[in-house]
């Protein structure tokens, strides 16, 4: 009996060990995505935020510790929304936080996509479950890799790359409220001394692609002339047509870039592309070589897009193509194409921009207020052209958000730009 009572007890304490011992196992934790933030921005609510620098520094943490060779960048993903470019990143990973950093600055007002893969694994084996999360950056939309950038908000200053005038290239400019709440400042210019002198300005013309995108209003209040007549308005220039120059005319009936563009053998030569919205091609009347023109002739002209009123404006040059656009309020307004000159001509050989200013005539700096900057001689002593001349053609009105680029701006891109700014 004893010896019977032994092996029940026996069996009993074997059991209740055995069920314990159970009890003690715990489940693996589940790998979940617990905080997303940069800076104090939370990136992981309800709201997607719009507000994010375009340099961020953005942190992961989960749940649980990482098994790191799971966490890489195909498993972490960044792209632009609106073309799916792939946004290049480092991706550093110390136990259960995720440290994810762009390589380059992201463009301003732009939604981008950030996701993590289900082939990311904690250490006790645990899958994620895939998930997204959505971010716009800060400001109105502007895509990434400008050369220069000038905002206008309080300062002359590039924001973005090394082209700050310095103090003496500064002249008789305001920074006043622009065209939106959200487009902040802009630089208000006088019509008589104000400008914008930026050195190295052949710098961001030696190129072959280009694009030249801002945003402007004239004034045309009391802008008059040594005769008393309206007066025109060199908007920006770069040793006028010898680097490049924007400008529209008194009545507002047109608009132009005046360039100067590499032909390909050492040589430069320059080129108009001018805009009167009246539908020509080289088809029905207009210069060799213009293959699109809009005719705004019944909504009101150009002027009717210019005059005394925001309007953002888009140069490019496209240098595979050989083709050079104008875009007014995200629409294309003017193309031309250098292959459908005659044959034998120089400018079939056009390969980019290229400065070809000469000293004391013009000097390197891109003015912007006047058609070249104050150290250039060039239409020193004509009433329309020297700049002492206060009623000659310097700017009057304002200007904001002038960007540069040594690449093509797509279609969408520009559409979006004013869309946003607008």
């Amino acid at each position: 009996m004893k010896r019977r009572q032994f092996w029940i007890s026996l069996m009993s304490i074997t059991l209740i060990f055995g069920v314990s011992m159970n009890s003690c196992k715990k489940d693996p934790i589940a790998l979940t995505l617990d905080a997303l933030v940069t800076g104090s921005i939370d990136l992981n609510g309800a709201v997607s935020p719009d507000n994010i620098p375009v340099s961020p520094t953005i942190t992961a943490t989960f749940s649980t510790d990482l098994d790191e060779s799971t966490v890489t960048i195909s498993s972490v993903k960044m792209v632009q929304e609106y073309d799916d470019t792939p946004i290049e990143l480092t991706v550093t990973t110390s136990g259960n936080t995720v440290t994810i950093q762009p390589l380059e600055n992201l463009g301003n007002g732009i939604l981008y996509k950030l996701s993590f893969a289900g082939t990311i694994k904690s250490l006790e084996a645990e899958s994620l479950a895939p998930l997204t999360r959505t971010f716009t950056t800060l400001g109105s939309f502007m895509p990434k890799g400008a050369i220069a950038y000038w905002p206008f908000e309080d300062s002359p200053d590039d924001i973005i790359g090394d082209f700050d005038p310095p103090a003496s290239g500064v002249a008789a400019i305001s920074y006043t409220a622009g065209r939106n709440e959200t487009a902040g400042k802009a630089a208000t210019f006088d019509g008589d001394a104000s400008i914008i002198e930026v050195p190295n300005g052949d710098v961001l013309m030696n190129t072959d692609n280009f694009s030249l995108t801002f945003w402007v209003k004239t004034n045309s209040d009391g802008h008059n002339n040594a005769s008393g007549d309206p007066a025109g308005y060199f908007v920006m220039g770069l040793a006028a047509f010898y680097g490049f120059q924007f400008e529209i005319p008194a009545d507002h009936s047109s608009c132009k870039l005046a360039a100067s563009y590499d032909l390909g053998d050492g040589t430069a030569a320059s080129e108009d592309l001018w805009f009167n919205g009246e539908g020509q091609t080289r088809d029905n009347g207009g210069w060799q070589g213009w293959d699109f023109c809009q005719d705004l002739r019944n909504s009101g002209g150009v002027a009717g897009l210019l005059q005394d009123k925001w309007a953002h404006v888009v140069c490019v040059f496209n240098a595979a193509d050989k083709a050079g656009i104008l875009y007014i309020n995200g629409v294309k307004m003017k193309s031309q194409n250098f292959n459908l000159w005659p044959d034998g001509d120089a400018k079939q050989g056009v390969v980019g921009l290229k400065y070809n200013g000469t000293e004391p005539e013009t000097y390197p700096q891109l003015a912007f207020g006047f058609i070249q900057s104050r150290a250039g001689s060039l239409w020193d002593g004509e009433s329309w052209g020297g700049y002492d001349f206060p009623t000659s053609n310097h700017f009057k009105g304002q200007l904001d958000d002038i960007a540069v680029y040594h690449k093509v701006l797509t279609e969408t891109e520009i559409q979006l730009m004013y869309n946003s700014g607008n």
